[in-house]
């Protein structure tokens, strides 16, 4: 959360109360499809009307169209002002903080997210899980998880988000055409299976204790995830710092367990599960921050969800000033932006018309037969509001940028019964929103790449495996900017054998019995040409050596052809160099 001075404290209650008391019935309510809930507070004994109150609301309403009034749309031929440009001035010095000089492996920098302390504290909480699980009756065999056994099962982890099979079974599955005989050589099915049973990131006697509270302003619904979020949040703030600029939005966990934090988002790829408001970095999508949404009843501030989802995610101590931020309409509120530029960042987001304080005036203002490519502006202050005609309209506020600026984007367009690109003029803050405006979407397509996300039993494991995904991409991004020379696949696999203690060149299992030479053609039974019918050209001789060497025998499992003489025996070169 952000951190006010005693001063600033009282200009943001003074802020508060003035926004509190100019709010008029004939305002729209905001509304979503994220249930964006807001709590009123009325106190009986002054809600009632009297002539001193409608008097006072009188003269607001005089006050507010007068302002109204002073704020008039312009187009693009009128010049707006150069708004005022923060310094940009982070923290520390920008990408990883680590030295490039250096050797890092995959699974050392997967080690700065889940260090030793932390898998030391799953283990612990999952042995006391499991302890008690049998204390209840379950029936299964159990020895203590150790750390070293938590980093193999993670690692299988891994190894099933890249190896899709339809049940967990079916990695252990022997003797069949589709087995897989990696997973039983790191861990046996039943041990995957336990484990996956009981990994717990809080002590169960602690979670009782919290239990106790239900119902009451003391309960934590995260007291399950806590103690490994807060690990993994601070690790990503503290390995590395971000570019100048961020984006803010929301991302969906998939469940469907009844625990009164599910949400329901119709316009999100996955409607059903845990909302999490994530900071990411625009320029290669890099999780900063996040936090997990647990329901209406969760506004410190009091200025509603959006407000808080994104002042909660920035830290000035943390980042420094001078950062832009992006955000699309569920945020962006005039409040919001300039509270962030006293804060010295600035914002830019699409907003909704019925939001408070945004420019409501209709003169000058674009319409349905507005020409594409129509451009219109309002300057509060820092604050610019810029409308602008594409297909359909596009509400944009932002404190960085100026109206327009001679940007231009080019669209295709339908004329007489041909299509043709033409060129239209684009706001200043569009662009820069469209540009900037998709980190987290490129988080989570990152993490949608090789998602360790799978059916469980619990809720919190759903969010344990989130946690495994944001880690795993986090450390390719940094591995990615300090060596550069893996793919995002190849990096995983490599993780993977890491993990789990083994080498990524596992040489073929082979049998004699497969490995034989026979002739390359059937016998015939002319003794004359026997051994000079079905000759082919060896193909060790002719890739290694660069010669033409025939030769009547093959490899039966191979199905190549190979020389096999008493000075040239290409056949047992052949599979020595397998």
């Amino acid at each position: 959360m952000t951190r006010y001075t005693g001063a600033e404290a009282l200009q943001f209650v003074l802020d508060t109360s003035d926004e509190e008391s100019t709010f008029s019935s004939e305002e729209e309510r905001d509304y979503s499809d994220d249930r964006l809930y807001f709590e009123e507070r009325l106190d009986p004994a002054v809600d009632r009307i009297s002539d001193e109150n409608v008097a006072k609301r009188a003269k607001t309403n005089i006050q507010t169209s007068n302002k109204e009034s002073t704020l008039s749309w312009k187009t693009e031929t009128d010049i707006d002002m150069v708004p005022q440009t923060l310094r940009f001035l982070p923290a520390r010095e920008l990408g990883p903080q680590l030295n490039s000089a250096d050797t890092h492996t995959p699974q050392s920098l997967f080690k700065m997210f889940f260090s030793e302390n932390a898998v030391s504290t799953l283990c612990h909480n999952t042995n006391a899980q499991a302890a008690g699980a049998i204390a209840k009756g379950r029936k299964f065999k159990w020895t203590d998880v150790s750390i070293s056994e938590m980093y193999r099962y993670i690692g299988l982890v891994f190894y099933m988000a890249m190896v899709k099979v339809s049940s967990i079974k079916d990695y252990w599955r022997q003797d069949s055409l589709f087995s897989l005989p990696f997973p039983a050589t790191i861990m046996a099915r039943e041990r995957y299976r336990t484990i996956s049973w009981n990994v717990h990131m809080s002590h169960p006697d602690a979670d009782k204790e919290n239990d106790r509270k239900r119902g009451t302003p003391e309960h934590d619904r995260l007291f399950r995830v806590k103690p490994l979020m807060e690990t993994i949040r601070h690790a990503c703030k503290s390995i590395y710092h971000p570019r100048r600029n961020l984006a803010v939005d929301e991302r969906m966990v998939a469940c469907k367990a009844h625990t009164g934090m599910t949400q329901y988002m119709k316009a999100k790829p996955t409607r059903w599960g845990f909302k999490l408001f994530v900071l990411a970095d625009s320029s290669n999508g890099y999780t900063l921050d996040f936090s997990v949404y647990t329901g209406k009843n969760n506004f410190p501030t009091g200025h509603g969800l959006s407000y808080d989802a994104v002042t909660s995610l920035l830290d000035c101590k943390v980042l420094g000033s001078g950062y832009h931020v992006y955000m699309d309409n569920f945020y962006t509120s005039p409040k919001l932006l300039k509270d962030l530029f006293a804060m010295k960042f600035g914002a830019c987001g699409t907003y909704r018309d019925n939001r408070k304080d945004c420019p409501r005036d209709t003169t000058n203002s674009l319409s349905k037969k507005s020409a594409r490519g129509s451009i219109r502006w309002i300057r509060d202050g820092p604050l610019v509001f810029v409308k602008w005609m594409d297909t359909r309209e596009v509400s944009v506020c932002s404190t960085i940028q100026s109206a327009y600026t001679g940007e231009t984007v080019q669209r295709r367009v339908k004329t007489q019964d041909t299509w043709r690109t033409m060129t239209f003029p684009c706001p200043a803050p569009v662009t820069a929103y469209n540009k900037h405006m998709g980190g987290v979407d490129l988080s989570d397509q990152l993490l949608q790449y090789y998602t360790a996300q799978h059916k469980t039993m619990k809720w919190y494991r759903k969010i344990f495996l989130h946690f495994l995904d944001i880690a795993a991409t986090n450390v390719f991004l940094i591995h990615k900017e300090l060596s550069g020379n893996m793919t995002h696949k190849q990096f995983m696999e490599q993780l993977i054998a890491e993990l789990c203690g083994v080498s990524q060149k596992v040489a073929p299992t082979q049998t004699s019995s497969d490995h034989v030479p026979v002739p390359g053609v059937e016998l015939i039974s002319d003794a004359k040409n026997i051994c000079t019918v079905g000759r082919k050209i060896c193909v060790l001789c002719k890739g290694q050596l660069g010669k033409r060497q025939d030769t009547p025998w093959k490899c039966q499992a191979c199905n190549v052809h190979l020389c096999l003489q008493l000075n040239r025996n290409c056949f047992q070169k052949w599979h020595q160099d397998m």
